[in-house]
């Protein structure tokens, strides 16, 4: 079955986590090992030849994603996660979602200055969280060669938000 049909079974569940938002549950995507593996494959496909040192993701579907990416491109993980989960000493970077204000962190001293860098996500929606983690990891001095969705939300124009850099994204709705 072609990757696009499992992705068509992607559960969409209204007002969740909030009033007005729609989640797209990648569940049943992820849950059948021949899809995931074609998924992880494709996504990575087109930054092969890249020269990626690491893959940088974002909590917590990203790291499902970006995980298995890493391993395909022969590279490093790295995690963005919310504020207050790694130890030691961060990078923070504020972001607005759809439905109020978070902070992200990046363990300093991981990244290093010319690294290049993919960035994996689950779905782009409005770019508010990408452009937080370009920031982080722009901040550390490595180079983003690319960013990598699985989803992309079209109507909510993250896109935009990211222009200048080279998005991938599998799926478009």
């Amino acid at each position: 079955m072609p990757i696009h049909d499992y992705i068509k079974l992607f559960g969409d569940y209204k007002d969740f986590p909030h009033p007005g938002i729609i989640f797209r549950d990648i569940s049943p995507l992820i849950s059948h090992p021949i899809a995931f593996k074609a998924a992880i494959k494709e996504m990575a496909e087109p930054f092969q030849d890249s020269g990626i040192d690491q893959v940088v993701s974002l909590e917590s579907r990203g790291f499902i994603i970006g995980s298995p990416m890493a391993l395909e491109l022969d590279a490093g993980f790295v995690p963005i996660r919310k504020a207050g989960k790694l130890p030691g000493k961060t990078l923070q970077a504020k972001y607005s979602l759809e439905y109020g204000d978070s902070i992200i962190e990046l363990k300093t001293g991981i990244l290093k200055h010319g690294h290049n860098v993919l960035l994996v996500d689950d779905v782009l929606a409005t770019g508010g969280t990408l452009e937080a983690a370009i920031n982080l990891i722009e901040e550390c001095g490595s180079n983003i060669t690319g960013i990598s969705v699985l989803l992309e939300l079209k109507g909510l124009q993250g896109r935009e938000k990211l222009k200048g850099y080279v998005i991938n994204s599998l799926v478009q709705i």
